[in-house]
């Protein structure tokens, strides 16, 4: 008498009548899940193909496209969307008081699907970066200007065999899916592009229902213009403050009407007081501004004057930063760097490193036009060692 065993090494009629059961339970007890099947990165060109982001023969789904990173940013979808069932716990959005701050773990899901029926469906496994909506999940009252309603999309972050759907023979019938929702990204861009309603194709896109950016835009912008009115340049402003000229003892150095060797031929003006100052008399980090003290006249350019005076100030700006310059009879003696920029990165803040980092000058080498900015991963590209 052959010995009894619930498990067999072939999948026989025990396994088949156990897997209809359970695509019967998801059939009537499921919801619909639309699929869009991820079938890989996009090839790079030719041109733009290095060792580290190579061209491949064709699109699939086990490409990597950065070796370097190991990501897949720029993702192709099947246009085609795919139905099947899928069941989940509903939960209740609550916080998580178990870590410092407060979490919200409503994004994420624990979904379970058949096994076979899914890879009947998909024409292979369903894996990580495929991208799930659930219809019924859709707001139709959302607080928008759009008429809408707003749809609910998740990524397949990972996939194991859950335990539950293990049976009597010890074969699995069930896919346990960790699912993430998705935001606007470079990855779902073949998504988000798609219209928001299907019969009509030029209007609004998902990406109009999804995306915050606008908003978060608008907000970044308030609060940088806020920021630029509290503190318009880095460092200290010291333009309201008095500087006082000293003489060689360290005592206050005046010009008075009580003299009588006052010299007015060397630009001194006898309505003044006091001896323009030679230096700011306020020294820290990042006081330059490019101003002469006491709110001193100056002039500015990119050479000296042919015929200055005494105590004459004078800004080049064809230095960077821009230099203040005052002259003390004999030749021009510096006197401080306007350092103080304004702390947005826009194209008014003349640095070296935004020089650099914000070049689009281009220039003629071997007649032809080369864009002076180049990235170290085209500069210097990596070649296989054979």
């Amino acid at each position: 008498m052959p010995r009894l065993s619930l498990y067999k090494p072939e999948r026989g009629n025990d396994f088949e009548f156990l897997d209809k059961q359970i695509l019967e339970m998801f059939t009537v007890g499921g919801t619909d899940m639309f699929v869009h099947k991820y079938l890989g990165p996009k090839n790079a060109d030719e041109d733009t193909a290095t060792a580290d982001q190579p061209k491949y023969d064709a699109v699939k789904h086990t490409n990597i496209q950065d070796l370097l990173f190991l990501e897949n940013r720029d993702r192709k979808y099947d246009k085609d969307v795919y139905t099947m069932r899928g069941i989940y716990n509903v939960q209740d959005v609550d916080f998580d008081l178990s870590q410092f701050g407060l979490f919200l773990q409503n994004d994420t899901l624990m979904l379970t699907i058949h096994i076979r029926s899914s890879v009947k469906t998909l024409g292979r496994k369903i894996m990580p970066g495929d991208v799930i909506e659930l219809p019924h999940l859709r707001d139709e009252y959302a607080q928008n200007d759009l008429a809408v309603a707003l749809k609910r999309f998740y990524v397949v972050e990972d996939v194991n065999r859950a335990s539950e759907g293990f049976t009597q023979t010890w074969y699995p019938h069930l896919y346990r899916l960790k699912l993430k929702q998705i935001y606007d990204s470079q990855e779902y861009k073949d998504i988000l592009d798609l219209p928001a309603e299907e019969d009509a194709p030029g209007g609004s896109t998902l990406r109009d229902l999804l995306s915050t950016y606008e908003k978060e835009m608008q907000i970044n912008n308030a609060v940088v213009k806020q920021a630029e009115a509290d503190a318009a340049k880095s460092g200290y402003n010291t333009s309201h403050l008095f500087t006082l000229q000293t003489d060689d003892k360290g005592e206050t150095e005046l010009v008075t009407v009580d003299s009588s060797d006052i010299d007015v031929s060397d630009g001194i003006s006898v309505d003044k007081i006091m001896v323009p100052p030679d230096k700011n008399g306020y020294q820290g980090y990042l006081l330059g501004d490019g101003l002469p003290p006491n709110g001193e006249v100056f002039g500015h350019g990119i050479s000296f004057p042919v015929e200055p005076s005494t105590h004459d100030y004078f800004l080049r700006t064809d230095f960077l930063p821009n230099r203040l310059f005052k002259y003390d009879g004999n030749r021009w003696v510096k006197l401080e760097d306007g350092v103080r920029m304004t702390l947005s990165q826009t194209d008014d803040k003349k640095t070296l490193k935004g020089g650099f980092v914000n070049n689009t000058k281009t220039d003629n080498i071997g007649g032809e036009t080369v864009q002076e900015r180049q990235s170290l991963s085209k500069a210097l590209k990596a070649k296989p060692d054979n």
